[in-house]
């Protein structure tokens, strides 16, 4: 599989990562063989980027995570973690997660960006992974923490940085406008978009992938399937669309979308995955997957790609803003 460099860091990525939510048991649970399987499929697709958070199953997929890479070369693949939620004892556990994971609350989110939280956080990652370093660390949606993420948290990420700690830093949100300040105004080399660079969502034109370019840095595409809806090579109701049921208009602009990739040989859910590649700042697209079946399907869109007219096109009947570089 191909990888692209991030720009200014010692660091490659492949184009399709593995994020590993599902295997947190987000929204149901999934089988410790299943996520080995999900896990294993990916290697062998040449996948060798791998996105994680404590956030995901209060640990669960670090757990598993580091359990399926036991063994195997450090060399040959990059892990991404992230800071901003500890993970402390639950004093009042109901027992089940409250924040969308299928596992017991025996613990809960502790946001904190201090230095001592990052240094905290990190350790605890390494603990549970049992990986002797992380390749990249993103602080996780610090939306409301502005001032101590930028003040406190980046200064302590780029110090192990510049230690080689760690190979890069940034941080990992599902807006564009505060990404683009931390990649303008702070040491980040990196930032995880979530959302916001999709065939039904090019708002990262305005202020991310702008900052990117000028800066010489980075953009890793998450969530490019917005919830669902470009998942599926017919969109239909009841699909989400940004953790939602999506709205009819939003359905019937990613079902022309869906005719216009019919009628250029390819789905909906391949260009859905090629789209923010086409972007020079855009380094990896990492979806969340589950099941060796989703690996699979999604490694074979991305080696199949698209035809380029299609691009093309779309742009021409307004389906893709008319300043998306192609």
């Amino acid at each position: 599989m191909r990888s692209r460099k991030i720009p200014n860091a010692p660091l490659e990525l492949t184009e399709l990562g593995f994020g590993t939510s599902a295997i947190g048991n987000l929204y149901r649970v999934t089988p410790d063989p299943d996520a080995a399987a999900a896990l294993a499929a990916a290697w062998d697709a040449g996948i060798r980027y791998f996105d994680t958070a404590p956030h995901y199953g209060l640990g669960l997929a670090e757990a598993r995570l580091g359990a399926f890479l036991l063994g195997r070369p450090r060399q040959e693949y990059a892990v991404s973690s992230k800071v901003g939620r500890l993970l402390v004892p639950n004093e009042h556990p109901r027992g089940v997660d409250t924040e969308g994971f299928a596992v017991r609350d025996d613990l809960r989110r502790e946001w904190d960006f201090s230095r001592d939280g990052v240094l905290r956080s990190i350790e605890e990652t390494l603990r549970r992974t049992g990986l002797d370093r992380l390749d990249i660390v993103y602080l996780h949606d610090p939306d409301d923490h502005w001032r101590q993420a930028a003040e406190e948290a980046m200064p302590a990420l780029a110090e192990l940085r510049d230690q080689g700690v760690v190979g890069a830093i940034g941080a990992g949100m599902n807006q564009s406008a505060m990404l683009a300040r931390f990649l303008r105004e702070t040491a980040a080399d990196v930032v995880m978009l979530a959302g916001r660079y999709t065939l039904l969502d090019q708002s990262a034109l305005d202020d991310v992938l702008p900052a990117a370019e000028a800066m010489g840095k980075g953009v890793v595409a998450a969530g490019v399937f917005n919830s669902g809806l470009l998942a599926a090579e017919r969109p239909a109701a009841g699909l989400k669309y940004d953790y939602r049921d999506a709205p009819p208009a939003v359905v019937a602009r990613a079902s022309a979308i869906a005719e216009l990739c019919d009628d250029h040989g390819t789905t909906l859910p391949a260009a859905a995955i090629v789209f923010p590649l086409t972007h020079p700042a855009v380094v990896s697209v990492t979806p969340g997957m589950g099941t060796a079946a989703e690996v699979t399907r999604n490694a074979a869109l991305h080696r199949e790609g698209v035809p380029r007219e299609l691009w093309a096109e779309l742009r021409a009947r307004g389906l893709l803003r008319g300043d998306a570089p192609l």
